[in-house]
């Protein structure tokens, strides 16, 4: 049976460093570009920005990290009218969206979907209609939607961004369905490609496990919460890593691990954690490398 490739990438803001990480060492050990070594694509926020990078603009690895440079990072992270000293009662988004845009400009220009050389799918939310929204590149209904509104909409994190609006919809992170987008993924690739086997490589970008102090969380209110990162523990389930090795099973790999000493927040772009975030895709390879090959070979 002819094999299918398919790579599925978390998002994870400042995290997913790390997966590309991953990316540049497995792109140098098999001598291929990545986007000629998968047949489909599948990502949710930052993760889903890079497989746009793969799918419509056939990005090397390094130009994949070009993207996600510490000078555009400052640029995406752009802070919004809201004064530091409020913190956590902050009455509107971190950061403004024109930011985040205009690096997404600056890399896919006027492109849509349509343009697609293989096929993607992107994860986002709407909350109007309360369900999920997968933007397929093989999808009528979306491929005339331009890549710098899907590349907005899937990473329109609450709290830290506006939630985007795409034509009627109004959309946020993806991460509200699906961080780990790898069951969506594989569904349209069953459909897709019903007659091939399935290889599966899903990147995470870490797992929080610091544990939080259950007897004094019966006092939290929004504050308290947020305080304890919220949004990451409703992000970082591993239900779906689970279910992905019951219904792939061997022809599935999950690239991930604790975070260690990179820090949770989702928007630490100091070089002292952006390092961290490096050595920890480093490691990942070492620990995940050949079975990685082993699997697209």
């Amino acid at each position: 049976m002819n094999k299918k490739y398919i790579l599925s990438l978390d998002g994870g803001g400042v995290r997913t460093l790390a997966t590309i990480t991953f990316l540049r060492k497995l792109e140098n050990e098999l001598g291929i570009k990545i986007h000629e070594k998968f047949d489909y694509f599948v990502g949710t926020s930052a993760g889903a920005i890079s497989c746009l990078g793969l799918s419509v603009k056939r990005f090397s690895a390094n130009e994949l990290q070009g993207m996600w440079s510490n000078q555009n990072l400052k640029r995406i992270m752009k802070k919004s009218s809201w004064e530091s000293r409020f913190g956590l009662l902050q009455s509107k988004p971190k950061y403004q969206s024109d930011g985040k845009r205009t690096v997404l400009k600056n890399y896919f220009g006027k492109s849509t979907l349509s343009e697609a050389t293989k096929p993607v799918a992107v994860l986002s939310y709407d909350i109007q209609e309360r369900t999920p929204v997968l933007f397929r590149s093989y999808d009528p209904r979306y491929e005339d939607i331009s890549i710098v509104d899907v590349g907005d909409a899937t990473s329109a994190a609450p709290i830290y961004y506006p939630t985007a609006q795409v034509g009627d919809m109004f959309l946020i992170d993806g991460a509200i369905v699906a961080n780990h987008p790898v069951l969506h993924g594989y569904v349209e690739a069953k459909k897709m490609f019903p007659d091939h086997e399935l290889h599966v490589l899903s990147i995470g970008t870490g797992l929080s496990k610091r544990p939080l102090k259950g007897e004094a969380s019966k006092d939290w209110g929004i504050v308290g919460w947020m305080m304890h990162d919220l949004f990451g523990l409703m992000v970082e389930s591993s239900l779906d890593h689970e279910l992905a090795g019951k219904i792939i099973g061997s022809n599935y790999l999950r690239v991930n691990s604790p975070l260690g000493g990179v820090n949770r927040r989702l928007d630490d772009r100091s070089d002292h954690n952006l390092n961290k975030i490096i050595k920890m895709g480093e490691m990942w390879w070492d620990k995940f490398g050949e079975e990685a090959v082993k699997l697209l070979t």
